[in-house]
């Protein structure tokens, strides 16, 4: 059964799964890094609806709770990770209030603009690819952010989007979770749960 993460009670509720797992003085970091993440998505939503925040939650979950990361620069780029993609956020700012670690961690998820003479389609491959690059901790980081945008794929309210993004995750994210035990059988699982989704599409995605 493919096991899915729950962020919904928010924070607060978050928090107190946390508590035992992670240490006192990194959860009040984390405190800090929460906030800062809702001030600046404010009202954003997830296509099917929730509020933004509760993805980032999701991330921060999974990393903890099912591969049992306590490192608090990695938990905190988790919370951050899409401020500089989705948001007016500067990647200066991430650094100036959290850190070059945490700044550097979050640069790596955040997919660049499009350059000139080059699609969004064809700037979001060159990006996917570039993760096989992506050190230790940041590769970590773009499991659990894939994981947690996957795990209800079928709420997604765009059928199209639905299999592309399941065509995108085979083909770019389980070659990378193939060297992490746990995200390897997670994924396994979730390729299994949705394949219904590639047999609704003859398009694959190529190199």
């Amino acid at each position: 059964m493919l096991r899915v993460f729950e962020a919904a009670g928010g924070w607060s509720s978050v928090r107190g799964r946390l508590a035992g797992r992670v240490a006192d003085r990194d959860l009040a970091l984390l405190d800090e890094a929460v906030e800062f993440a809702v001030r600046w998505h404010a009202d954003q939503t997830r296509p099917a609806g929730e509020p933004y925040v509760e993805h980032l939650l999701e991330v921060v979950c999974v990393l903890v709770e099912a591969v049992g990361t306590t490192d608090v620069d990695v938990l905190r780029a988790a919370v951050l990770h899409d401020v500089v993609e989705d948001t007016e956020c500067s990647l200066d700012d991430v650094r100036e209030h959290f850190g070059d670690r945490v700044a550097v961690l979050v640069d790596w998820v955040t997919k660049p603009a499009p350059s000139e003479g080059r699609t969004r389609e064809e700037a979001r491959a060159a990006y996917l690819t570039r993760l096989r690059t992506a050190p230790p901790d940041a590769l970590l980081l773009k499991l659990a952010d894939r994981l947690s945008n996957v795990q209800r794929l079928d709420t997604h309210p765009r059928p199209e989007k639905r299999r592309s993004y399941y065509r995108e995750t085979v083909h770019f994210i389980l070659p990378l979770a193939q060297s992490h035990p746990w995200f390897r059988q997670w994924y396994a699982v979730w390729r299994d749960a949705f394949g219904h989704l590639a047999a609704d599409s003859p398009n694959a995605l190529t190199q």
